[in-house]
């Protein structure tokens, strides 16, 4: 009778064990518990991704009670808000596509689990749960239960360290100690040295050689065959198959010729291949850590917040200065960088950025609120507990409620070729082997281990990652701050762009304010100002910034009505300030409403209007000139058209200026050119025009020294970068030229190499010298292309 195997685990069932279940096989309870568990919730679709993907489930009865400890919760969990609670959970049996499929589809085993996202590279899944319906532990135990126990150390949330996996570190030690040495050995052998003690010795030095090559056969190429046994198990092949191959090939052929005396065998070039190839994969996981370092943590993430100094002042900062026991200024529709203490008596805090849920909540003083929240309504002071967690804030960005669907062309490009790759590798390999075995043993074997070794697709599949990296980290340092990856592509393919006006091609920091109306009394001018510091429209910071220091008080009641303005009240007294219609101002019908102003008015009394006199930014009309030749520029803005003979002066003929727009028409606006087949960029403030930038193909918004930050958006732009928007258009266009230069050298690697390696030209530990050789040439060329191109010397391309 065969060996049988557990349907669900894999593992081959032994004698007597044998559970038969539902016309299925497993081997012991545990399988078939996950088993039912899945088939009760309609979940049994996780079998047909992978064969045999699960884990046997191991009894941990007790393990994670300390889990009911409310001290130990509050370090576990990344969020807890009402009975919205988040935890990212560290899962080291993560390894297919039918994990990733389980783990993101908790809500259909577990009520009260909303969402759970998987990061396959780092092991770890997100879950999004009502702490009302179902606890923390409840839901490690179903994770347990099913086969994906996760790994909770409070040493970890104690000190804030991770474990560090020095595995691979350890395999390349050991394939370096075993490479030496044969290599030493193995030198009578190379120059065939007649000398007695030598001849009489050399069983014993092949012998010798023989157990030096085991560790690095067994233990320092494991991955490889674990990987290759992985793959050949979901019938996907990899091109870690050809390289076990290879190995286990060389192996083979090496101790035969010993055992028959044959010669020494190829256990120097068997043990050079191991080492060799190891440090590909430590230079490429090098490469990788530098860059994710990078983006998380020496990038310019340009969000500032206001700052309260000891002697009341305040001043903006970078997100980034901002230390524990600082005390901050929050603003309506500001973004809360940091964990902190709620110090004024009350504020409404929309968590939709970290949860989803768009319902703001009620804190009181005192209470904590979370990085991530966005302050809704007047202003409020809190406390900083934590120094600011860019990597949080860039995973909150990346949540993927906010991601555009969005195909990657080339990614697609990328997998078709690695999946067509190793097929056709093992074909040209056994078809070099069946030409060369007739005419000579030795060359065959050269031949076939050689092809299995010298072509490898890393390359190819390493182009697009490392150049968009780098690109990404390029354009950080230089105040643009992408989403992601992907947002370089499609950088590149847009053909319209359409720019906000108030805050984004004008500036908050320069504009000539004049006053006509009715004066005011001192009271009323610090009612202005105080109801005025709240806000975060640009219009509104400029004339902030314009009156007069005044003292502090308390708004009682703070609105600010998206596209037409604010309505406040202080002390009995209510305060409008905004548009002309939104003040219901009695000169609608005078020409003096085509100006750009902000009018006012306290409780039924119209005092008058403050007109701006926009001040551009500095090189726009250069900018809008460069741009014009290659796309179609739109201007649209939410005031009247005071200005459009302004913007016709310094504009090129061809902009189209669209005035009047509300936020919802300005969304409408992006819709409509995208059906007409347009790839639309939105460059705005974030604040009245969150909606077109989430409707746009990019949406990059514009941050000057305010904390307005909507996550619909793709990117963020530093305001003094602005004039420069042309050249981080032109380097993304560069990035796709410096992909396709990458394939075409990838793809030339891999034919010179392949011809060489089939006529018999090429020995097995060149093949695999040159194989990680080719890994490091494409990480070198993308790096120097992607520096060269966004260099100073080239900035005129």
């Amino acid at each position: 009778m065969s060996e049988q195997s557990c349907f669900h685990c894999g593992l081959t069932i032994p004698k007597n064990e044998l559970i038969n279940f539902d016309e299925k096989k497993f081997c012991c309870n545990g399988c078939k518990t996950v088993y039912e568990i899945f088939s009760l919730h309609d979940l049994t679709r996780y079998y047909d991704f992978e064969k045999s993907p699960g884990a046997t489930p191991q009894d941990i009865k007790g393990k994670y009670d300390f889990l009911d400890n409310e001290a130990i919760l509050s370090k576990v969990l990344d969020f807890q808000e009402g009975n919205t609670a988040i935890v990212s959970l560290n899962i080291p049996y993560i390894h297919c596509s039918s994990c990733i499929w389980i783990l993101e589809n908790l809500s259909r085993i577990q009520s009260g689990i909303s969402v759970s996202q998987v990061n396959f590279p780092e092991k770890r899944v997100r879950i999004t749960f009502n702490s009302d319906v179902v606890s923390l532990k409840s839901i490690v135990y179903l994770l347990s239960s099913i086969g994906y126990e996760p790994y909770i150390s409070l040493e970890n949330y104690e000190t804030g360290k991770n474990n560090v996996d020095r595995s691979l570190t350890y395999k390349l030690g050991v394939a370096f100690f075993c490479f030496g040495n044969i290599m030493l050995l193995s030198f009578p052998e190379y120059f065939e040295i007649k000398e007695f003690w030598l001849d009489n010795y050399k069983p014993f030095f092949r012998v010798l050689i023989f157990i030096l090559a085991l560790p690095s056969f067994l233990y320092s190429a494991s991955g490889y065959y674990d990987s290759a046994y992985k793959s050949i198990k979901s019938k996907m092949l990899n091109i870690d198959i050809p390289i076990a191959l290879g190995i286990i090939v060389m192996f083979i052929r090496s101790t035969f010729d010993i055992a028959m005396n044959y010669g020494s065998g190829f256990f120097d070039s068997l043990t050079g291949l191991v080492f060799f190839m190891l440090l590909g994969k430590m230079f490429q996981i090098k490469t990788y850590s530098f860059l994710s370092f990078e983006r998380d943590f020496k990038s310019y993430f340009p969000i500032a917040v206001t700052r309260i100094n000891p002697d009341a002042s305040e001043e903006s900062v970078p997100i980034y200065d901002v230390l524990k026991g600082n005390r901050l200024l929050i603003r309506n529709q500001e973004l809360i960088p940091v964990d902190g203490i709620l110090i004024s008596e009350k504020a409404e805090i929309d968590y939709s950025f970290v949860s989803g849920e768009a319902d703001p909540i009620t804190k009181k003083s005192g209470d904590k609120v979370f990085a991530g929240g966005k302050q809704i309504g007047k202003i409020v002071e809190m406390e900083v507990l934590n120094s600011v967690s860019q990597s949080y804030l860039t995973q909150l960005w990346s949540n993927e409620i906010f991601q555009k669907k969005v195909l990657q062309k080339h990614k697609t490009i990328t997998d078709k070729i690695s999946r067509y790759f190793t097929p056709l590798l093992l074909i040209i390999a056994f078809a070099g082997f069946g030409y060369w075995i007739f005419i000579d043993a030795n060359t065959a074997f050269n031949v076939f281990t050689a092809v299995l070794i010298v072509a490898c697709p890393c390359a190819l599949a390493l182009t697009a990652p490392f150049t968009f990296g780098n690109i990404l980290r390029i354009m950080g340092k230089q105040k643009m701050y992408l989403k992601n990856a992907l947002v370089i592509e499609q950088l590149a393919k847009v053909d319209t762009i359409v720019f906000d006006k108030t805050g984004t091609i004008t500036t908050n920091k320069k504009s000539n304010i004049t006053y006509e109306g009715n004066s005011f009394s001192d009271e009323e001018a610090i009612l202005i100002k105080n109801v005025l510091r709240a806000s975060n429209h640009p219009l509104s910071r400029m004339l902030y910034d314009f009156l007069p220091e005044s003292k502090r008080i308390i708004i009682d009641h703070f609105e600010e009505i998206t596209g037409k303005g604010i309505l406040a009240s202080v002390e009995n007294k209510t305060i409008k300030i905004g548009s002309a219609a939104f003040v219901e101002s009695p000169y609608l019908e005078s020409s003096e409403i085509e100006k750009t102003a902000l009018h006012i008015k306290i409780d039924d009394v119209y005092f008058g209007q403050f007109n701006f006199q926009n001040q551009y930014r500095e090189g726009l009309e250069k900018l809008f000139l460069t741009l014009s030749k290659k796309y179609h520029i739109k201007v649209l803005s939410g005031d009247n058209d005071g200005e459009r003979a302004n913007l016709k002066a310094i504009l090129p003929e061809n902009t189209e200026l669209i005035f009047n727009q509300k936020p919802e028409q300005k969304l409408d606006f992006i819709k409509r050119l995208q059906e007409k087949g347009q790839n639309v960029m939105m460059v705005g403030d974030g604040l009245n025009d969150a909606g077109a930038l989430a409707q746009s193909n990019v949406g990059i918004s514009i941050s000057e020294n305010v904390n307005v930050f909507s996550p619909a958006c793709d990117a963020i732009l530093d305001a003094g970068e602005f004039s420069r928007l042309d050249y981080f258009l032109k380097l993304s266009h560069k990035s796709i030229m410096i992909i396709k230069m990458s394939f075409v050298l990838s793809l030339l690697y891999n034919i010179v190499g392949l011809s060489f390696a089939i006529t018999g030209n090429l020995l097995p530990l060149v093949a695999a010298i040159i194989m990680p050789l080719s890994t490091i040439t494409i990480v070198s060329f993308v790096t120097f292309m992607s520096n060269y191109f966004s260099s100073k010397k080239f900035k005129s391309f």
